[in-house]
């Protein structure tokens, strides 16, 4: 029994050794030769800590111009410059930006004013009423209930003036409701002609002439006016996970890409409350104010947004790179630091004999491509941030045994047989 134990363990110490060859013979033609350290410098730059958001930028004032009235669109009124109004013209407030035909609306107002001439006029007539029955009633009073005046006649007249009284008072209603009527006659022949409620630039014209507009609950939309396009906001969507982090004042940079290479600037002038969820993602609305005085922002453009959440300038920064670069024990220096190697955070910087010691360092903010440290580093100083494999000329570690050979042409049997020939 012993015999065959050892046998068996014999077996397995044998399979051990080739499987471990094997994978050395695999590392070292996989390897394909030396390695080298891929380095950069720590530099001394300004780290901003942000928010990335994308939003649209948007006019900060914004006027929806309706019609209250149905009709044909039949005439555009001239912008600032004598031009008819079109998409970018300037208007300025009062001004008639279209016409609605108006013949329906002016017989209408025709009509109303004859409806209140005939209601005065009945007003007129029952006061003349009222002033005869006034005056019979009042005859009728000082005879009294006497045999010159029958009782039936008596109550007669008192009847007579109560009811010349009422009528006058039915024919005043009527006045008042021919005015209101006049009235609205009046306000909806104005409402034909649709004036620019404020001055600014006619960011959409959505009619044309020879248009009927159909306006019933709700007004129609014949222009959009952006009242001021020398300050623009920028509507952002921010996730919920870093709505905390955003105040209003907060200093805001973003890019369009209609101007690549370019950064604008803002601040964050409201949170929106009411939030919105798509695919279970809740984000928030966030107001950047920004200054266009240039004019180069235009309406609708996408941006991409930083939020500065926390800033630090003219700080010692390395790649955030060289702080995730962990070597193998081979290239670390034996006279390296033992407090440094077991410091929590650490750089590496390359050694005379081509390894690397570790410094220690104490981490600060970064913006996911430089990180600001303190220690004992200094500006400029070399760092690793990784290693690359550098193939050998002439090496034949790196060949693949798998690869198969292509036939080659025996060019000594080929020179044999043409000389026979």
């Amino acid at each position: 029994m012993k015999k065959k134990s050892s046998v068996k363990l014999v077996v397995v110490i044998l399979l051990l050794c080739v499987v471990g060859g094997g994978v050395w013979l695999y590392k070292r033609n996989d390897s394909g030769g030396a390695v080298e350290l891929r380095v950069s410098q720590a530099q001394t730059r300004d780290i901003v800590l942000s928010i990335d958001a994308t939003g649209t930028v948007e006019p900060e004032d914004l006027v929806d111009v309706g019609a209250r009235v149905s009709g044909e669109i039949v005439k555009f009124g001239n912008d600032v410059d004598g031009k008819v109004v079109d998409y970018g013209s300037h208007v300025k407030e009062g001004e008639m930006l279209a016409l609605i035909d108006d013949e329906i609306p002016q017989s209408d107002l025709l009509k109303a004013k004859a409806s209140l001439a005939q209601a005065q006029a009945n007003q007129v007539l029952s006061e003349a009423r009222m002033r005869k029955a006034e005056r019979d009633w009042k005859r009728a009073e000082r005879l009294g209930n006497t045999e010159a005046l029958a009782k039936s006649a008596y109550d007669a007249y008192l009847s007579e003036w109560e009811s010349a009284a009422a009528e006058v008072e039915v024919a005043k209603a009527g006045v008042v409701q021919a005015e209101a009527t006049l009235r609205s006659a009046e306000r909806n022949l104005a409402y034909c002609v649709i004036n620019a409620p404020v001055t600014g630039v006619i960011i959409d014209r959505k009619v044309n002439i020879g248009q009927t507009v159909v306006s019933s609950m709700n007004a129609s939309s014949l222009f959009l006016i952006a009242k001021d396009l020398k300050r623009m906001e920028v509507w952002a969507s921010v996730n919920e996970a870093d709505i905390g982090q955003i105040s209003v004042g907060q200093a805001v940079s973003f890019t369009v890409d209609a101007f690549p290479g370019e950064t604008f600037s803002g601040t964050v002038g409201k949170i929106r409350l009411n939030a919105t969820m798509t695919q279970n993602v809740v984000t928030y609305v966030v107001e950047v104010i920004t200054d266009n005085s240039s004019g180069r922002l235009l309406p609708y453009l996408s941006a991409n947004l930083k939020f500065e959440v926390q800033r630090a300038n003219g700080v010692l920064a390395v790649p955030a790179a060289a702080l995730r670069f962990n070597p193998d024990t081979a290239l670390i220096a034996p006279d390296a630091d033992p407090a440094a190697l077991e410091a929590r955070a650490k750089v590496w910087v390359p050694a005379a004999d081509g390894r690397v010691r570790p410094v220690g360092v104490k981490v600060g903010i970064t913006d996911g491509e430089y990180t600001a440290v303190t220690g004992d580093l200094k500006d400029g100083q070399t760092v690793a941030t990784g290693v690359v494999q550098v193939a050998q000329s002439g090496s034949s570690g790196g060949s693949n045994p798998f690869t198969p050979t292509p036939p080659r042409r025996n060019r000594t049997n080929q020179s044999t047989s043409t000389q026979s020939r």
